[in-house]
């Protein structure tokens, strides 16, 4: 039934994912959806010094938004920096330096962040996949602690950040990988068995998506979604999935393309004129189950992760003196 999954997946993925998914796609979009002026919004973008990140860090502050980059490498974040502002004339554009895989160093920076800055719009879009298990210096698993645990924290520490703002959005970059995992809380950190580090992601990707429906249910003024940016040509894909990328290289998307629906759902009104919660590809809402998939969790299991996640990210959070 795994191989079937993934069978399907890769096929479906042929079809829809490639840059000739997208052409196909952008047909039916309406140009004006994001055409606008965002001038006084806030937006704070993970992962922001490359890949799709930077393609909607760049697009959002064409549109004359303030936009925080997000990033874990100084020297490239400031380069990325440099060409955005270059490029689209916008000074409006910050920098701040956190590792996402790091849970101290995220409550640390969102709550200096609260203290000085307003915000509309976070874009959870840092993510790794690492191939073989590795932990980071807290013990934890490095593509959990990146990808589930750095996004649960990095929004429900700005989560009240976003309550005061109007027309708050939260928007997480996932991957139709996610199609062919069913959630696992009992292994959260991938330690039992062999480690696939394609389907550790997918896993995680998989988690993205149940704790954007959570969201959505718990904090009713903030619109949440998540997305898959179809297959697109970023430096993430070509260093983890070099095998992959030579496969496709000449069929995947553009950085821009990828970055397509992100930007849709972060400066677009027609986006929220859709419910929370739902998961996008292409500006459309699409199923987060493949037809017959053994997918589907019950809600106890869904509601347990966010208990997990939760547990987790109090013990790293600190008290500040005073």
């Amino acid at each position: 039934m795994s191989w079937y999954r993934n069978t399907v997946w890769f096929v479906k993925g042929l079809r829809e994912y490639t840059r000739g998914g997208y052409e196909s796609a952008s047909k039916h979009f309406n140009p004006a959806d994001v055409e606008v002026d965002v001038t006084g919004r806030s937006f704070l973008v993970t992962g922001a010094n490359s890949g799709i990140g930077k393609a909607t860090a760049k697009e959002i502050a064409r549109r004359g938004g303030t936009v925080h980059l997000v990033c874990r490498n100084k020297e490239r974040a400031e380069v990325a920096k440099e060409e955005i502002v270059t490029e689209t004339g916008n000074q409006n554009v910050f920098l701040h330096i956190v590792d996402i895989s790091n849970p101290k160093e995220i409550w640390k920076f969102a709550e200096k962040f609260q203290n000085e800055h307003e915000l509309n719009v976070l874009i959870n879009n840092a993510g790794c996949m690492v191939n073989n298990r590795e932990l980071t210096e807290d013990g934890l698993e490095k593509n959990f602690a990146t990808n589930t645990l750095g996004t649960y924290i990095m929004t429900t520490a700005l989560v009240p950040l976003l309550e005061k703002a109007v027309d708050a959005r939260v928007i997480t970059v996932s991957s139709g990988g996610m199609l062919v995992q069913k959630l696992n809380i009992s292994d959260l950190q991938s330690g039992n068995g062999p480690f696939d580090g394609t389907m550790v992601y997918a896993q995680n990707k998989r988690q993205q998506v149940v704790l954007t429906e959570q969201w959505a249910k718990a904090h009713r003024n903030i619109h949440f979604s998540v997305m898959h940016p179809g297959w697109a040509d970023t430096p993430a894909v070509r260093s983890s999935m070099p095998d992959f990328y030579e496969r496709m290289k000449n069929s995947l998307r553009t950085e821009a393309q990828g970055a397509d629906t992100v930007l849709w759902l972060a400066v677009s009104a027609e986006a929220t004129k859709l419910p929370s919660g739902l998961f996008f590809q292409d500006r459309q809402p699409v199923p987060t189950h493949l037809p017959l998939a053994y997918t589907h969790s019950p809600p106890e299991d869904e509601e347990k992760l966010m208990e997990m996640l939760e547990e987790f990210s109090q013990k790293f959070k600190s008290v500040s003196p005073g």
